[in-house]
């Protein structure tokens, strides 16, 4: 060999690349089965707020068979009267209220809120009928419809729009890999409304599973397309290939888990019901319920959590972009 010359080093073999490709997924697969199993299929209650409405003292014994029922899942709040109580279940404030005031006691559920949720009291009320015969009556204030009778077509609609978002992206890089930086962002802008409006379209007008507010399911489910985008598009600039993973673990692992669209997050453990709240599938799942369910109730949380990972992510992706002199598609 010459001096000057460098030895050319052969690349490493396909099976090698696809013997880690393989490896990763069906590492991924594992712990999204684990996490779904664990948190979404072992629901129990940490920490359901319930209103209270009369003394304590009326009831002692069927108080203590219904902390016990819920295994002491259960926190109570006090207040004055039974339409005190209601009000704060309609503002989403309460997911229940035991009313002691007068005759059989009831307790106020609200199964648009939460279904697990209702369906754990109801159960806890049947377990004490059996063990105690002292009957609880169970008064549902927001029933579900039959077009979604377990209140999940939220969760799912979700989760179609996270997938949309990352997975389009993906398809981008590879049937696309010389778009510019700016068609891109344009391709990104098309992909949330079209695909926003479309996935509105089917859950609402075409097979009536949610009925509110068009306009309000539309810009839900198109910043929920939108995020997912950009923050994919993100990691490709980081990362490139290997963008998958982080994508994957925070729309899918641990959004959509801790979205509170399958399970009430009273029923998840702390973890996951405290950073649901402040990642775009939960604060998505949240707007579209509230909007169908409690359309006058809206909350302004959910939609600044939506807004600032809209913003983060947009920025997030101009800067690294910038900086690292090349785009999502290269």
């Amino acid at each position: 060999m010459t001096t000057g010359q460098h030895k050319t080093l052969a690349p490493p073999p396909p099976y090698r690349n696809a013997v880690v490709v393989i490896a990763i997924a069906i590492g991924m697969a594992a712990i999204f089965a684990t996490s779904y199993s664990i948190v979404l299929g072992r629901a129990t209650p940490h920490r359901i707020t319930i209103g209270l409405v009369g003394s304590p003292a009326e009831q002692p014994a069927l108080l203590a068979a219904l902390k016990r029922a819920t295994h002491g899942g259960l926190a109570f709040h006090p207040y004055a009267a039974a339409a005190a109580a209601e009000e704060a279940i309609d503002d989403q404030a309460i997911y229940a209220a035991l009313v002691l005031d007068q005759g059989i006691p009831r307790v106020l559920v609200s199964s648009a809120s939460g279904y697990s949720v209702a369906r754990v009291l109801e159960m806890a009320a049947e377990q004490i009928e059996l063990e105690t015969g002292l009957r609880l009556y169970i008064v549902d204030l927001h029933l579900l419809p039959p077009t979604d009778p377990q209140g999940l077509v939220s969760f799912y609609v979700t989760l179609a729009s996270s997938i949309l978002g990352f997975v389009t992206m993906f398809q981008l890089r590879a049937n696309a890999p010389g778009l510019k930086f700016r068609d891109w962002l344009a391709a990104i802008a098309v992909l949330a409304i079209a695909g926003g409006l479309m996935l509105a379209v089917v859950v609402d007008p075409l097979i009536g599973a949610l009925h509110g507010p068009f306009p309000e399911l539309w810009l839900a489910l198109a910043a929920e397309v939108a995020v997912a985008a950009l923050f994919c598009s993100t990691m490709l600039v980081l990362v490139g290939r290997w963008a998958i993973i982080p994508t994957w673990t925070l729309f899918v692992i641990l959004g959509n888990t801790s979205s509170g669209g399958a399970v009430a997050q009273p029923l998840l453990p702390p973890f996951y019901a405290f950073v649901g709240r402040f990642l775009p599938p939960g604060a998505t799942v949240s707007i579209v319920r509230t909007a169908v369910y409690f359309r006058h109730d809206q909350h302004l949380e959910p939609f600044i959590v939506q807004a600032v990972w809209l913003v983060g992510t947009l920025a997030a992706l101009l800067i690294s972009a910038r900086r690292l002199g090349r785009g999502p598609a290269q």
